[in-house]
Formats: C-alpha cells, structure tokens, sequence
C-alpha cells in the first residue's frame, strides 16, 4: 500500500462544536458550526499495518450569521447579525502497534482560533485546546471503520472565547471505497460538565448528537468534487441553581453543501465546499464556506 497516496486523502476531525450555555432570556447572535462539519471527502479512508507517520492541517471556515431559526424553525433576521470566522491548527501522529496487528491509531493535539463581528462588537483569540486519540481497523480492503475521542479544554485566550466547561467529543467513523466514488462519515455525541462560575447560577449542556456524510465523485486524479450533509441536535440547558430546564436553548440544524478536494501532489491537499441549512431550530442558520489544507509527512 501507497501510504502517502492513502494518507493525503483523509484526517481524522474538525469542525469543533461544543454545547453553548444561554443565560435564561439570551439568543445566539454568532454563528455556529455543526460537529465536526469541516470534514471532506476520505476523511476517514485509514490505513493499517504501516510505518509512523505525522499530519499537519489547517481547517479554516467562515459563516454569516445573518438570519437564524427560532423555535417554532421559522427563518428569522438575527438581531445584530453577526460574522464568524474559526480556525484549527492540527498536528497528529499516526502509528501501529505490533501487538495489535491490523489495527490503525492516531494521537491529535489541536488548537482553535475565533474571530466574531456581532452587534458592532469584535473580538478574536485562542479557543479550547483538544487532545484524544482514535482507533480504527479494515473489515475489507475497500472500507474502515473506527472510533474517535477528544476531550475539550474550557480554556480561551478571551473570557467569551472560553467554554468555562470539559466536554468530550466522541464519534464512531466509516467509510467505503468504490472504483470512481467514495463514502464516509461519522455519528457521535457531544457532553459536557456542569458550567460554575462565582456568583452565577450553574448551568448543564445538554448533550448533543450529530452526523457528518460525504460522497465524492472520483473525477481525476486531481479533482474530487462531493457531497456534504450535517445534521446536529442539541438537548437543552438546565439550571442547576434553581434545578429547572432553560427556555429555548434546545436546537436542531440540517445542512447540506457541495465542495471540491484538490489532491495536489502525494503530500499535499486542498478542499473546499459552501454549506448551508436546509432547516433548524433555536440556532443561527449556516451559511458558510470551508477550507481545509493537508500537509503530510513521515
């Protein structure tokens, strides 16, 4: 196997989503990415029985937060508006055990970056940081199948860009190679600790369930262009100071998208793709572009 041919196709996760705790009374005016939804195509496309290797990605997005579904899922303007720009910066290190043949594992450490313009306000900085690792193996040559953990720092270089919270981020991934198309994607929850703060109520997120699909078409050896799908459901905030539920913070989006993957040479990759909802509730709509640039070594 080709493992640097393999490798420049796929990276194990981005697109970080943690539950956001409202204040009783509060709307969301920023945008807000779906799990994971910065994934492209081969995203998990992993290899087994091969030599340590090292990834770098950069993933980068930006949305529009100019409309947002209320409760009822009615498109609505979102008061202020808002613009959202995030960032990963990832590195990971790839590598077998010979004690447990036929098994491939990754070990990540990941750095996020925000910048919002919301209301007439900005602000940008450093996000939580995010370590785990994942774990995957071959039923056949032609697909994979594993399962990926990451735990969340409630840390942030700005109080707003700080989560106050733990949370963990946990999916099962999959994905399928035919001659000239390819599938794969994930299905996984996100929870989180309770949030305290001196002299504020507690808060708990509820947790949340997504999925992220890609289908790609095979075009040339250069161009892959494919298909996305997101879809994320998030529980409600409860109050643990006054033990009752928070109105309205529960939510739901879908979106859908098209992109292409640029296999620029062995080593290096490039892959874009516009998204945006289809429908949602209690959540700025998604309307946004990503991109996502590969740089692999061994």
């Amino acid at each position: 196997m080709n493992i640097a041919r393999k490798s420049r196709q796929f990276f194990l996760w981005s697109g970080l989503c943690v539950p956001v705790l409202l204040g009783a009374g509060a709307r969301p005016t920023h945008a807000a990415d779906i799990t994971l939804g910065i994934i492209g195509p081969h995203e998990y496309d992993l290899p087994v029985d091969f030599k340590p290797f090292n990834v770098l990605v950069q993933y980068g997005d930006g949305n529009e937060a100019g409309n947002a579904y209320n409760g009822s899922g009615q498109r609505v303007a979102a008061h202020g508006g808002g613009h959202s720009w995030s960032g990963m910066t990832k590195y990971v290190h790839f590598r077998t055990f010979d004690a447990i043949p036929h098994v491939g594992f990754a070990f990540e450490l990941i750095q996020t970056e925000s910048y919002s313009l919301a209301d007439g306000k900005n602000y940008g900085g450093l996000g939580g940081t995010i370590v785990g690792p994942a774990a995957w193996f071959k039923p056949n040559s032609h697909s994979t199948f594993g399962f990926q953990t990451f735990m969340v720092t409630p840390s942030g270089s700005r109080d707003a860009l700080a989560s106050h919270y733990w949370s963990n981020i946990s999916s099962f991934i999959f994905d399928y190679e035919w001659k000239h198309f390819s599938f794969d994607g994930d299905l996984g929850t996100v929870v989180a600790s309770t949030k305290h703060e001196p002299g504020q109520h507690a808060f708990s997120p509820g947790v949340v369930f997504y999925s992220n699909l890609r289908f790609s078409w095979k075009a040339t050896k250069l161009i892959e262009p494919f298909f996305a799908f997101d879809w994320q459901n998030a529980g409600g905030t409860y109050d643990q100071t006054l033990r009752q539920d928070v109105s309205d913070t529960s939510s739901r989006e879908v979106a859908s998208g098209l992109g292409v993957m640029f296999n620029i040479s062995r080593s290096v990759s490039v892959t874009a793709r516009y998204s945006h909802s289809v429908e949602g509730r209690n959540t700025p709509e998604t309307d946004a572009y990503y991109l996502k640039f590969l740089y692999l070594w061994q």
